[in-house]
């Protein structure tokens, strides 16, 4: 499979790199698709403006923005509803939500305009067509939008300190694209300059929703006090984002689609390693130590009631202190960066380790932002039956002897199994000795799978030594995907997460934070160890400041000036 750069000998060994717990402390990068999605927004000057603004008093109706590009037009229509109580939810199995909303490529005429309102209020049971792009719903931060909502109605500034402790007024449920419910395949839009980036219409629909946020609730605050209200300070607009609920539902992803992470992966060391590969300069290094101090501050701010999270996020302010340190007594020489990265991995946890990844994957934009349109990939996989059964062998003993090392004769190795809900056709996650349902499990038990494929081909190979692939399949039928996945990612570095998915000790909350850091999420507040509150765009720019000067230098934002 082809590679977005060439790979060298610099780069990290997939044997540390696909570990399920470093992927489970990634954070933020250049890489990240809302950082890439801001980009192009701010470089290109897209052109956002309210076409239609219709709520009344409580914030209730329906408002439309439209988007102009370089290439094409697009609309954004939500829709703002009253939500009784009991049926706040923030989880898949909820039917009613405060704001549903829809990204429509093109114009939006009345009798569209119509259809969208019979039918994105219902989301998953609505009926789309593939001028939809991106399906989403978001419920409010009641602690946050009713404090807003009195302080600024009353004339005064909210307190600083209740974006830190939770950085949005909305957070989404769900945020779909690519095909879901009749809306546009991904397949649509690769050849859209716009959106051709993985999740990049997606991201962009969030986005809108944080500007529709702020414009709701200033409207709100003038409702209820027409001489007395005030605007949200730009400050504060900035360090607004947008919340998201995530649980077992992104968590397959990651499985099912091993080529595109293998893409994303192998740009994220690339780039690594070509930082690495630069020579430090005095105001390189001391950007460097800006952002540690940045990044400490914005950790800092992470409020999380998980016990395991509050221990990591404390480790590792520690240890970028410690870090921070150790840089102040070297000198600025060549192989600084191998040599921090190095003092990392010795002296620091995975947190801090990944953490410094990513601030390095800052200080070099000319070699990092490049690499971010190259994180789309046409996955496809294709069996190779002619292939001799002995050299599949060597195949897996020699790229997959990771998957071979689990003791599947252990109990607690199958201690879970995948499978997905009647009720909502999501994933969900069963203890194996004690719920039904095993029979209809997920096919996640990668390395699992692999073990069985292994020990029916060394049987077949000891009857039929000359066997062919084609020969082997014939016999045992049920390996078909299995073999395809072996020849199809043998030979990629990064595609296959090193875990047993099924072990009593596993923890789906590293799955979900890996693919969360790629789209750009910060705040990580685990609920458990199945599902997460997250938020994004804190710190990115306002739509009021497209058109001027831009500087790509917002994420891990901190609290503004004014609180404590």
């Amino acid at each position: 499979m082809s590679k977005p750069a060439s790979a060298t000998s610099t780069l990290r060994p997939a044997s540390q790199v696909m570990d399920l717990a470093r992927l489970g402390s990634h954070f933020q990068s250049p890489l990240s698709f809302v950082r890439s999605s801001m980009r192009r927004m701010m470089n290109e000057r897209w052109q956002i403006q309210r076409s239609r603004f219709d709520l009344d008093d409580q914030g209730f109706g329906t408002a439309i923005y439209r988007i102009e590009t370089a290439h094409a037009h697009y609309h954004c229509v939500l829709f703002s509803a009253y939500l009784p109580p009991e049926k706040r939810s923030d989880r898949v199995i909820a039917d009613q939500w405060d704001v549903t909303f829809v990204l429509v490529a093109g114009d939006v005429d009345a009798v569209q305009l119509a259809d969208l309102q019979r039918n994105v209020p219902l989301q998953e049971a609505g009926r789309f067509d593939a001028r939809v792009l991106v399906l989403s719903r978001a419920n409010r931060s009641l602690r946050n939008f009713d404090r807003f909502l009195a302080a600024l109605a009353e004339g005064n500034q909210p307190d600083p300190r209740q974006l830190a402790e939770v950085g949005y007024l909305y957070r989404t449920t769900a945020v779909y694209g690519n095909g879901k419910f009749g809306i546009a395949d991904f397949a649509c839009l690769q050849d859209n300059p716009d959106f051709n980036q993985p999740f990049s219409a997606q991201m962009f629909t969030v986005y809108l929703l944080r500007h529709f946020s702020i414009e709701q609730i200033e409207h709100m605050a003038r409702a209820l006090a027409p001489q007395r209200a005030v605007p949200l300070d730009v400050a504060l607009q900035r360090y607004l984002g947008v919340g998201n609920a995530t649980g077992l539902g992104m968590a397959p992803f990651l499985i099912n689609h091993p080529q595109l992470v293998e893409r994303w992966i192998c740009t994220r060391e690339t780039a690594l390693a070509q930082v690495v590969a630069q020579v430090p300069q005095p105001a390189i290094l001391a950007r460097l130590q800006q952002l540690l101090t940045r990044a400490g501050n914005h950790l800092a701010q992470t409020q999380t009631e998980d016990t395991r999270q509050h221990g990591q996020d404390q480790q590792t302010l520690a240890e970028i202190a410690e870090l921070g340190r150790w840089l102040d007594r070297q000198p600025c020489a060549e192989g600084l960066w191998a040599r921090l990265l190095a003092w990392s991995e010795a002296h620091a946890g995975l947190g801090c380790q990944e953490l410094l990844v990513s601030l390095l994957l800052e200080l070099y934009p000319d070699r990092v932002v490049p690499l971010a349109e190259q994180m789309g990939v046409t996955e496809s996989w294709r069996l190779d039956a002619q292939m001799p059964l002995g050299q599949l062998r060597e195949l897996i003993e020699r790229h997959y002897a990771w998957a071979l090392a689990y003791d599947f004769n252990d109990a607690q190795t199958e201690h879970f199994f995948w499978y997905r809900s009647a009720e909502k056709e999501e994933p969900r996650l069963g203890q194996r000795r004690e719920e039904p349902g095993a029979e209809k499990e997920m096919q996640l038990g990668i390395a699992r799978n692999i073990q069985r494929c292994h020990a029916a081909l060394l049987t077949h190979l000891h009857t039929q030594p000359q066997a062919l692939t084609a020969h082997f399949l014939i016999a045992q039928p049920a390996f078909k995907g299995t073999v395809r996945r072996l020849q199809g990612m043998a030979l990629s570095s990064y595609g296959e997460i090193r875990a047993n998915l099924l072990d009593r000790d596993m923890l789906p909350i590293h799955l979900l934070r890996c693919k969360l850091a790629f789209f750009g999420a910060g705040k990580f507040d685990p609920k458990s160890s199945r599902w997460v509150r997250i938020t994004l765009f804190q710190g990115a720019p306002l739509v009021s400041e497209i058109g001027q000067p831009f500087d790509d230098d917002w994420n891990f934002a901190v609290m503004p000036q004014g609180g404590l």
